[in-house]
């Protein structure tokens, strides 16, 4: 049975409500941006956040992670935020983000030895070119939600895609980065051109070991309903074909990164009024990925108002040097005075089911 909520949560939830409007209508519209900006450099202040949950800072264990530390990233120009995907280099010491508004962010993270980080310097801010060498803002096509990262084996190449919605399209992208580069389109399954406006392309990763390795799997955000399941693409790789993930408790997906062995975790996102804000990762297994497959997969954490979260948007998975695999985490804060950029970083701990009431979850 569910208990009176005291004055000091019903406040959370109106609040939240207030939120909820507000980063609808943000994502709704994403901000205008000059087409002709250059390439510049950006200075990053660092807050930093100690404690996941908020009031219960001997806390560090949150489903199957352990919370290593995080970062409000803040600046004063204009065009750094609304961060809407995230891949960090394989060492971890570099990121490369995508904005909802066709803009490139590329950083280094400083870390402690223990992964915990401690500044984002080096930043530079340029717009995304498409084909033709033109920004994709400059025609309206700058909408970029997601990143995914393909590895040619052990030479520290590859191919970084950016995945676009409004307009449905993956571009490629020589990796290491070169922010002058022009994208090239890729040719995308007919499903993809038909799914909805504004809930598309948000969770893409690339497989680069396991079972789907040499895949490029993408979940759109939500279905053609608000309780459809989300429709997941399989492209490229052994097995090419459709998936659908199912859709749980109002969550949408919002991006994915693979894990070392191959199993695909997946963010997801909510805001509502009875809710709240809340995050989760679950994990999808490989073996359960195919054509025509039905996939639910676990939660290994959940979040909510008691927790340093936003509007959680990018994931990236490294390996450290000690063979721990580490979860990285970015918000878009809809360039909004109300929300916060915020950089979260776990350490993967384990991979099972999370059993009994999720770990920091406000639970309805």
């Amino acid at each position: 049975m569910s208990r009176p909520l005291p004055l000091t949560a019903w406040r959370r939830h109106l609040a939240a409500g207030a939120l909820v409007a507000l980063a609808t209508l943000a994502a709704t519209l994403p901000a205008p941006v000059r087409a002709d900006i250059p390439i510049q450099s950006v200075t990053i202040r660092s807050k930093p956040i100690e404690h996941f949950r908020i009031g219960r800072p001997e806390q560090t264990r949150f489903g199957g992670l352990t919370f290593l530390g995080g970062l409000e990233l803040l600046a004063g120009n204009r065009h750094m935020g609304g961060l809407s995907g995230l891949v960090v280099s394989p060492d971890g010491n570099r990121m490369v983000a995508v904005a909802d508004n066709g803009l490139w962010l590329t950083a280094d993270i400083e870390s402690a030895p223990d992964g915990r980080p401690l500044a984002v310097t080096g930043a530079t801010v340029a717009p995304v070119l498409g084909p033709d060498g033109r920004a994709l803002l400059d025609r309206g096509r700058g909408d970029a939600e997601a990143l995914a990262l393909r590895l040619d084996g052990d030479s520290g190449a590859g191919t970084l895609f950016v995945a676009t919605e409004r307009d449905h399209e993956i571009y490629a992208f020589p990796w290491p980065l070169d922010l002058k580069a022009a994208g090239t389109a890729l040719d995308l399954p007919a499903g993809i051109k038909r799914l909805r406006h504004n809930k598309a392309m948000e969770a893409v990763a690339f497989a680069n070991s396991g079972p789907l390795r040499g895949s490029l799997v993408v979940i759109a955000e939500r279905g053609p309903g608000f309780t459809s399941d989300l429709p997941g693409f399989l492209i490229g790789g052994a097995t090419p074909g459709t998936f659908t993930v199912v859709r749980q408790d109002s969550y949408d997906a919002t991006d994915a990164s693979f894990l070392p062995d191959g199993d695909l975790l997946l963010l997801e996102r909510r805001f509502t009024l009875r809710h709240g804000i809340g995050m989760r990762l679950r994990l999808l297994p490989a073996a359960e990925i195919a054509p025509g497959a039905l996939v639910t997969g676990h939660v290994l954490m959940e979040a909510g108002f008691s927790e340093q979260i936003d509007n959680m948007e990018g994931v990236s998975v490294h390996v450290n040097a000690a063979g721990q695999t580490i979860v990285t985490l970015i918000s878009d804060d809809n360039r909004s005075i109300l929300q916060r950029t915020l950089l979260l970083r776990f350490r993967l701990d384990d991979s099972g089911p999370l059993t009994g009431p999720a770990a920091g979850a406000d639970r309805p």
